[in-house]
């Protein structure tokens, strides 16, 4: 299998994760509760966590070596950069969250599932930048990136991807959307991934000096999602230690993947 078809396969694999976790909105009759939602919160927090640090944070340090004790400030730099840019998209994009009943961002005209589907879309952004920018190292031949390390970040994403589908294909369901309505919510909230990633592999490769810089960048707005919106929601109501406990498998699945196929 060529280099090319390795990325397009691993591109398409956490959207196919969203895809599939959308179309429970077929099988399941009743909506996700509160419970089960920030469970799922939780490990997802846990995979973005792990993926952060192992996939992007180390492998941007490691590329710059060279420079010493300095080489951390490339990824210090793309973290905070990535951090920023989530910071201006949740204040520029009108969202709401599910389980929310307070929106975010402008005010809008637009109706409660369409910023419940824009919700999970600002979600969504770092993680296909995240997939785009290790394959592109991939395709760049980085010596730290390698295609099973790649595909690791992909299957991460897609798992925690799964649940995330469902969560707001079945919320929408219960607004009064059509299956099939709610079904399309869940799979164009994961749309943005393939395309930032493709985007972001573009771009990369024009630019491969600043794959570093793009790394940690990934990790810094992948991170601000974790603790802006994540951590909050597992950390709801009551039996709070769930959402904990469901943080520790996504992060233990997440570096187990990433050590074991890296």
């Amino acid at each position: 299998m060529t280099n090319e078809m390795n990325a397009v396969i691993g591109i398409a694999i956490p959207f196919l994760g969203t895809s599939l976790g959308a179309a429970c909105v077929f099988f399941m009759k009743r909506a996700l509760g509160d419970l089960v939602r920030r469970a799922l919160a939780g490990f997802a927090a846990g995979v973005m966590v792990a993926a952060s640090i192992w996939s992007l944070l180390i492998p941007a340090i490691e590329q710059m070596a060279g420079w010493g004790k300095l080489s951390f400030v490339p990824a210090f730099v793309g973290f905070w950069i990535g951090v920023l840019f989530l910071l201006v998209l949740d204040h520029l994009i009108p969202h709401m969250h599910v389980g929310s009943s307070e929106a975010e961002g402008p005010k809008t005209w637009l109706k409660r599932p369409t910023m419940m589907v824009l919700a999970v879309t600002l979600h969504n952004i770092p993680e296909g930048m995240a997939v785009g920018v290790m394959y592109a190292g991939f395709l760049s031949g980085s010596m730290q990136i390698t295609a099973a390390s790649a595909l690791a970040l992909s299957l991460g994403i897609a798992i925690q991807n799964f649940p995330e589908g469902a969560i707001i294909s079945m919320p929408l369901r219960a607004e009064g959307e059509s299956k099939r309505q709610a079904f399309l919510g869940g799979v164009l909230s994961g749309v943005v991934e393939p395309i930032g990633a493709v985007l972001t592999i573009l771009a990369a490769q024009l630019i491969v000096p600043l794959l570093p810089y793009l790394l940690s960048f990934a990790a810094g707005a992948m991170l601000y999602v974790v603790v802006e919106e994540l951590i909050p929601e597992m950390s709801q109501g009551r039996h709070s230690n769930v959402g904990t406990l469901l943080f520790a498998a996504g992060f233990s699945v997440m570096m187990v993947l990433d050590v074991a196929l890296g």
